[in-house]
């Protein structure tokens, strides 16, 4: 039942995707807590026949779920939405915040970061306010600033080691060496709701930029005589970018685009959900902006911007590899094991190791959910006949 801890579990006969390619007829063994290279004779064995186990997914970029904000809600209404997230697959999140005053960010940080700390949390993402007015998608422009190295700093101190990315328009004064600032601390810097041209964005590269934020939304197009930042971001080997792949914000074919000029090792899918997240159509805020869900589509009440997804990760994989027909071993490294790399976690999840967190997903033929395990633990525990 959910909740039962597995302390002597063996995944029987099912297709089993690990670091090396895909086994047919599997076994995945845990002991307690990790994965096993063994199980003891008496383990309890569940068959999978016709399913699939992959890692748990890593969700690097996510504001929220279940009706939660992980800018503004209350500790309980943010493990509420960690956890809605976790039924849908999404063993290891990164809260992400949105634009705000100073002052309160400092302050969430400090909040959020209690939750890294013990452990329901990977980190922290701060994804403006040091973003350019010119692509603020669903963020608020009174509230935007440039990214001065000073509050850039302000926002790490607050975080107390728990901060993993920052997104910055790296054009705008002082981004250049924010993107050094956050380098020097081991932060991921990523470029993101930016303005800036090609030879900017490869300036920022230089500087140790690792990341693009959303590919291809909330930046300049891609124009043949400006290329712009799309261009510099998916020719550099240095950067990974994130991908939403809900089927609003992409069309599959610029999916393809992507996986084929990053290929697989430097694609991560995201949600960038937000509070409508496994929880449904209505209003909703987005930090201080108002948000209208239809039919699973965020847009901003005023102005009509795309304002986040309701996207949960499984839905990303199951559409990566039956309609943009993305092999099921690149969708894994794309959806574990190259967010686990980014965020320094990949000793411990993103993929099915010995040693390494009993972080699993079980789905059926048809790529639809059926279990997750979490540190050995069911949350949702797959029937079996």
């Amino acid at each position: 039942m959910a909740g039962r801890a597995a302390d002597s579990t063996v995944l029987a006969g099912a297709r089993v995707v690990l670091p090396t390619g895909t086994v047919e007829d599997g076994r995945v063994a845990v002991e307690s807590t990790r994965i096993s290279d063994s199980a003891p004779e008496d383990a309890r064995v569940i068959d999978l026949p016709g399913h699939w186990v992959v890692p748990g997914f890593v969700d690097m970029h996510n504001h929220g779920g279940g009706g939660a904000s992980f800018t503004s809600g209350t500790v309980d209404e943010v493990l509420h939405g960690i956890r809605t997230h976790r039924e849908h697959g999404t063993t290891t999140l990164v809260a992400s915040t949105v634009t705000g005053e100073m002052d309160f960010l400092a302050r969430r940080a400090g909040i959020l970061s209690e939750l890294v700390e013990q452990g329901d949390l990977a980190g922290i993402h701060f994804e403006g306010p040091f973003i350019s007015p010119c692509r603020k998608g669903a963020h608020s422009e009174d509230l935007l600033r440039d990214p001065d190295p000073a509050e850039v700093r302000k926002l790490l101190d607050a975080a107390r080691g728990t901060a993993r990315m920052f997104t910055l328009a790296t054009e705008l004064p002082g981004g250049i060496d924010s993107v050094r600032l956050l380098a020097e601390h081991g932060v991921i810097a990523a470029i993101g709701h930016t303005d800036a041209t090609y030879e900017q964005t490869v300036e920022a590269i230089d500087a140790g930029a690792t990341v693009a934020t959303h590919l291809f939304n909330a930046m300049p197009p891609l124009a043949h005589r400006e290329p712009g930042p799309i261009a510099a971001l998916l020719e550099d080997d240095r950067i990974t970018v994130e991908l939403i792949n809900d089927g609003t914000h992409l069309h599959p074919a610029i999916l393809e685009l992507a996986y084929h000029h990053k290929g697989a090792g430097r694609v991560a899918l995201i949600t960038d959900a937000m509070d409508a997240a496994g929880f449904g159509d209505g209003l909703y805020d987005l930090g201080p902006l108002a948000v209208s869900v239809t039919d699973g589509v965020a847009r901003l009440v005023e102005g009509g911007s795309i304002a986040g997804s309701t996207l949960t990760l499984d839905t990303a994989f199951r559409r990566a590899v039956t309609i943009d027909r993305i092999p099921v071993e690149d969708v894994v490294r794309s959806i574990s094991a190259n967010p686990a790399r980014l965020l320094g976690v990949d000793d411990r999840v993103g993929s099915l190791e010995p040693g390494k967190d009993a972080d699993l997903v079980v789905l059926d033929e048809d790529f639809v959910l059926a279990g997750v395990m979490r540190k050995g633990e069911w949350i949702i525990e797959p029937k079996t006949a």
